[in-house]
């Protein structure tokens, strides 16, 4: 989905057109205000987005700016679930630029190239797959170490560290065999098939 966020009603009935030419969907909000009312709501019913989105933003409206919906979302940590690419006049420019160092993915200058924007928003929304997948991949990480029993957890560890069984056998005095049962469900818990797997898995970003 892309979301347009852009005052003028020709601009949003133009990019809506473009975008259906290239089989992208679009959802348009006539200000910065109604795009967050919105985007408040559906936060509030869940995690969001739950498909690949992007944002196309325009830099100056009235009341709330571009600059400062754009801010809200660097506060809510969604710019790169929902990507944001900012249209702007030439005056602008400098103000993007400062922008895109700070998370944006993109600024566009009006007038734009039509094939140039819509490839710029379908590699925004693959970063927003990207993004989507791994806060996926999280959440399943964080049900499976929420199934491990407390014994599992500490054979987990020892496993990560990369002691064989007899060690670790010693280290929580229980017998190799006993050790043996608790990392075959570890690993089946885990979803893994070796004691690499398991740490690549655990390892910040690993998963």
């Amino acid at each position: 989905m892309v979301y347009l966020v852009d005052d003028e009603d020709v601009v949003r009935d133009a990019l809506a057109w473009l975008l259906r030419s290239r089989r992208l969907l679009s959802e348009a909000h006539g200000s910065a205000e109604a795009f967050e009312t919105m985007l408040r709501q559906r936060l509030a019913a869940g995690a969001w987005p739950s498909a690949p989105s992007c944002l196309l933003l325009d830099v100056r409206m009235p009341g709330m700016s571009g600059l400062a919906l754009f801010d809200r979302l660097v506060e809510l940590g969604l710019t790169r679930l929902l990507p944001v690419i900012f249209l702007t006049g030439h005056a602008d420019v400098p103000t993007a630029v400062a922008s895109v160092k700070r998370g944006a993915f993109d600024f566009v200058e009006k007038p734009f190239s039509d094939n140039a924007l819509v490839d710029r928003v379908e590699q925004a929304l693959a970063l927003s797959l990207q993004a989507l997948t791994e806060r996926e991949d999280a959440r399943a990480l964080a049900r499976a170490l929420a199934e491990l029993t407390e014994r599992e957890r500490e054979v987990m560890q020892l496993v990560v560290e990369g002691k064989p069984n007899k060690l670790i056998a010693d280290a929580l005095d229980i017998s190799v065999r006993t050790v043996e049962v608790h990392r075959a469900r570890l690993f089946e818990k885990m979803n893994v098939k070796s004691a690499v797997e398991l740490a690549n898995l655990l390892r910040p970003g690993g998963g």
